[in-house]
């Protein structure tokens, strides 16, 4: 599997790792980061696309956003 640090990837490539990330088959329309009201996963995901934070950062910003002080694991 090809690295998808920042620093070992284009941004053609990281859009392309986002693209095959969020192709569930389901749609756009059916996405759980919309429908829990994350917003667009374009929009989530464009600070990695741009070369200016790690997936696994926004990952976790987004989880710790989403969980709200729940107690989900």
């Amino acid at each position: 599997m090809k690295s998808i640090l920042m620093k070992e990837t284009t941004r053609e490539e990281r859009e392309e790792i986002i693209k095959a990330s969020l192709d569930c088959g389901g749609g756009c329309e059916i996405c759980s980061s919309c429908w829990l009201g994350g917003g667009s996963p374009w929009d989530i995901y464009q600070d990695y696309i741009d070369g200016r934070k790690e997936l696994k950062d926004i990952n976790a910003e987004y989880m710790e956003r989403y969980r709200q002080n729940r107690q989900i694991k």
